[in-house]
């Protein structure tokens, strides 16, 4: 509960005025930030004891010179007042509201907001009186809180507390609360990992032309040009991906209905304007970040692989794929039918935009880890924030374009002759197109939560069903509601039937044995659409291709230093693509697999897996921004190890150590699809240990 200007709510709750006065501060801020790291006030928390059954939680803002902090009671249209939240329990009551003290309590015009609010300089304290009646437990809630000067403002929304209460000792302040992250930062590396940052080493010795051309580039500063171009690159490459192609056809068939309402020149400009709206939401993507100074590299990362987002992937691509088989018409609800139809023009574009928000969302899986990377490299370089906005504007543009022109392709077809049904049989070829892809998003949250539930054998049959089914088709053995009679079979369905049963046939041999791997033979054309081969009812192995490793980074260690050989360390993730590349195409080859076998230690980290961590290892820990983080399972452990030690978060990634893990041999590298470069890079990490 919290009690203030919004009156008491639960912690879960979000006020609708919050609501409303953060839009206020985004637009300033978007305005008068330059995307640099701000944290202008450092919290202290502590306990006064009032009697053995009551106590005085204080919390103490120590602010630095010529900012402020806003009073719990705003009036409205103005900053955000500093809100306090705590948990609902029946181990303990809050005796009233919480309490703010008058020493350094300013009430002034503020220039900010053009208002008269009482705000503090220097140092502000609160408190909060409880009555316990548990006998041990934990009270643990959040500071809300908005800081200014003259000419910006902060918001941070995100700083968990936390007591521990006993009997014997009363309240003390938790271990890990997030106030508390200074405190405990210093050793939090060598208890999650059994290495400080300031132990790491670089080495000098160069062996490689190429790897050190990669890291002396990765070290140049960028420009936003350049930023901009690397985002471009990106955003062409996500092209590619297995999310962003599905929407294609939903394009398609979104501005095929449109096209019969509208003019030519009409449906152009639409079309035009849709490509221009892709372009803005991955431009507004930034805006937060020129705001928020407590941003995790690897958010995306966290946003892509998210189980329920994922689920919710599937169900909506299952749903999208029987609307193309004809069962039934996808339309907007009543609201926003009633909305679009109050003047052509604005209902219009209001539908194009809504299209654009909706490819955008949903190929995030796989676009989320590319924008990932984009994001790690801002908050390391010079830019800030506005590196990231011009490498959203690259993004955004490489996607825009086609899919502007996929938008204009309806309004082409209006030149074109009668066709009969062949636009309904293109939809439902699309229909399974639809259906196969589905499974890729339901593959990630079992990837990730490690349900067991669709091994490769599951998504293989399921695949080749579905395929059966669109050969069988295309050859007019099955039909849906809007088929109409099939006179003949031309040579094009023919073969293009023949041709989808040839990809069946290859589906199949993915169920062959390789000797070699003792798994299931990977598919160059599934690799990181289908579960990883090892990921198996029949052939199960918890390391690829059977190889010797190790998930745990000081487990890895103690067994490098015995046997005395240097360690590959291999940021990966269950849902990453070019991972499964890596794993199944480029490590069995015969000139790669030995280095595995004999010379290194794999130590494979998943970024993703959302297993929690134990209770001791659940610290916060500060980022590279200055700001804390809490880590709560294993992905967020080490993506943030990955981040502070290597600046870096895309996957997968590659660090050869020396054997203590002390010692970088050469400088990491990503995705390699070339096995002669990636040998080189493996050869030059024995060559550098050799030498020291």
């Amino acid at each position: 509960m919290y009690n203030s200007f919004f009156g008491t709510l639960p912690l879960n709750e979000t006020p609708t005025k919050m609501k409303h006065f953060f839009g206020l501060v985004f637009l300033f801020a978007l305005t008068h930030s330059f995307a640099q790291i701000i944290n202008p006030v450092k919290w202290e928390l502590s306990v006064e004891s009032v009697n053995p059954n009551e106590f005085d939680l204080v919390f103490t803002a120590n602010i630095d010179e010529n900012w402020a902090i806003y009073a719990q009671e705003v009036e409205e249209g103005g900053p955000l007042p500093t809100i306090f939240t705590f948990e609902q329990s029946s181990d303990y009551t809050l005796m009233g509201s919480t309490v703010e003290s008058e020493t350094n309590k300013v009430t002034k015009h503020d220039p900010v907001f053009d208002m008269v609010v009482s705000k503090f300089y220097d140092r502000a304290e609160f408190k909060q009186r409880v009555r316990t009646s548990g006998s041990a437990f934990t009270l643990s809630g959040n500071i809300d809180y908005m800081t200014c000067d003259d000419t910006r403002c902060t918001y941070k929304p995100d700083n968990p507390f936390a007591f521990d209460y006993t009997t014997n000792q009363g309240f003390v302040v938790a271990e890990g609360s997030a106030i508390q992250a200074k405190a405990i930062s210093n050793n939090a590396n060598e208890i999650l990992y059994g290495i400080s940052l300031d132990s790491i080493t670089i080495s000098s010795i160069s062996c490689a032309a190429q790897v050190d051309t990669i890291a002396q580039s990765v070290k140049k500063p960028n420009s936003l040009w350049r930023i901009f171009g690397l985002g471009f690159l990106g955003g062409l490459l996500a092209l590619l991906t297995p999310c962003v192609f599905p929407m294609i056809p939903l394009t398609v068939s979104f501005f095929t209905k449109k096209a019969g309402d509208e003019s030519v020149r009409s449906g152009l400009s639409k079309a035009i304007l849709y490509g221009v709206f892709i372009v803005l939401v991955y431009l507004t993507l930034s805006i937060p970040f020129h705001l928020l100074d407590s941003v995790n590299p690897d958010i995306l990362n966290e946003i892509s692989t998210n189980v329920w987002l994922n689920v919710i992937f599937f169900i909506i691509f299952i749903f999208f794929a029987f609307s193309f088989f004809g069962y039934y018409e996808l339309t907007l609800p009543a609201s926003w039918t009633s909305i679009t139809s109050k003047g052509e023009g604005v209902g219009g574009i209001l539908g194009v935009f809504f299209m654009a928000l909706t490819l955008s969302i949903v190929s995030f899986s796989c676009t989320g880890p590319i924008l990932g990377s984009l994001l790690a490299g801002s908050l390391s370089s010079d830019g800030g924030a506005w590196q990231l906005t011009a490498g959203m504007g690259g993004f955004g543009v490489a996607l825009g374009l086609p899919f502007a022109l996929f938008a204009m392709f309806p309004n082409m077809l209006k030149a074109l002759p009668k066709s009969g049904g062949w636009l309904n049989t293109t939809k439902v070829i699309l229909g399974f197109l639809e259906l196969a892809l589905a499974f890729k998003f339901l593959s990630n949250a079992d990837l990730v939560e490690h349900w067991g539930i669709l091994k490769i054998e599951i998504f293989l049959a399921i695949w080749i069903l579905v395929f059966l089914g669109l050969a069988l088709y295309i050859l007019g053995k099955i039909k849906f509601p809007h088929d109409g009679p099939l006179q003949k079979l031309s040579f094009f369905r023919i073969s293009s039937g023949i041709l989808v049963l040839a990809f069946v046939v290859y589906l199949a041999s993915g169920f062959r044995i390789n000797d070699t791997t003792k798994t299931f033979t990977p598919l160059t054309l599934l690799s990181g659409l289908a579960p990883p081969v090892g990921y198996s009812f029949f052939y199960p192995n918890d390391c690829p291709n059977n190889f010797d490793c190790f998930k745990d980074l000081k487990e890895g260690v103690v067994y490098a230093k015995k046997v005395n050989k240097p360690i590959l360390l291999d940021f990966t993730g269950y849902a990453c693509v070019n991972c499964r590349k890596m794993e199944e195409h480029i490590w069995p080859k015969s000139n790669i697999k030995p280095y595995f076998e004999q010379d290194y230690v794999l130590i494979s980290l998943y970024v993703d897996d959302k297993k929690e961590l134990p209770e001791d290892q659940k610290l916060m820990v500060k980022r590279q921004d200055g700001g804390g983080r809490l880590l709560e399972n294993y992905g967020h452990k080490w993506a943030h190890f990955q981040t502070e030690f290597f600046q870096s978060n895309s996957q997968p990634f590659y660090v050869l150590l020396s054997p203590d893990a002390k010692t970088i041999l050469t400088p990491p590298i990503g995705y390699t699809p070339d096995d002669q470069e990636y040998e080189s890079f493996l050869d030059c990490g024995l060559k550098v240990l050799n030498s020291l």
